[in-house]
């Protein structure tokens, strides 16, 4: 998927541990065969081809395309699974990816998993006794500062994820022009329960611009935001203040 996975894993049997690792890593390379708009081979990019029907590829396929049909329904068509006219599902694959392999590995009886997928963290469990999950947001702005540091406290799950041209430039596509974004912000970081849900929308939000993405974020159920425009201005949710510190 281009880009670096890491785990954090508290508690649990070792061998469990190991063999639950094993398989949800297993599972990244997979997620990488299927999904891969960059690679012929994978059934992604045959299934754009008219090589297979989604009934012949992976329920996986299904799966992610249901999701993102989803996410472009709430988001009124912000976030989309298409590029350049063509099927690119990666924008929700990732976090789907990372979601699914920090589940993997909290079904083998740990206490707590972090899995971060190039900078969007899914968060179960917690990592000590008292101790809650924490986890910066890089300011965009200033290279090796923070923005802010989101806690977990009091939450079973929790996940994390930005959109911005920070790491990767403007890379972000306004689905209604087809061209890269161009909006007043610089980074959104969406806090919400599942990574699948906070990478869309966090995508989706950048490219609406500060105005109408802090309205919509704040109409979605258990989601809170941070945006920073290119003015250095600092918007988020309302109820975002609880989970920082």
């Amino acid at each position: 998927m281009g880009t670096v996975f890491s785990f954090d894993v508290r508690g649990g049997e070792a061998g469990a541990v190991r063999a639950a690792l094993d398989e949800a890593i297993a599972s990244l390379h997979r997620v990488n065969e299927v999904f891969s708009t960059y690679r012929d081979d994978s059934q992604v990019s045959r299934l754009v081809r008219g090589e297979l029907t989604v009934e012949e590829c992976d329920p996986e396929v299904a799966e992610v395309l249901e999701l993102g049909a989803e996410a472009e329904r709430v988001s009124d068509g912000w976030f989309s699974m298409r590029y350049e006219g063509r099927l690119d599902p990666t924008g929700i694959v990732k976090g789907w990816a990372a979601e699914r392999a920090a589940r993997l590995v909290a079904a083998a009886g740990v206490s707590g998993v972090s899995v971060n997928g190039g900078g969007d963290v899914q968060l179960l469990g917690v990592p000590g006794p008292e101790r809650p999950w924490r986890v910066g947001v890089s300011d965009p702005l200033r290279p090796g500062g923070l923005a802010a540091v989101v806690s977990a406290a009091g939450a079973d799950e929790l996940a994390v994820a930005t959109s911005g041209t920070a790491e990767r430039g403007a890379h972000i596509v306004d689905p209604r022009t087809g061209r890269s974004a161009v909006t007043d912000l610089v980074a959104v970081t969406v806090v919400a329960p599942s990574l699948t849900w906070a990478d869309c929308w966090a995508t989706a939000a950048f490219a609406m611009g500060s105005r109408e993405a802090l309205a919509w974020l704040e109409s979605l159920p258990d989601v809170e935001a941070l945006l920073i425009t290119a003015g250095d201005e600092v918007r988020c949710t309302g109820g975002l203040a609880r989970r920082l510190g």
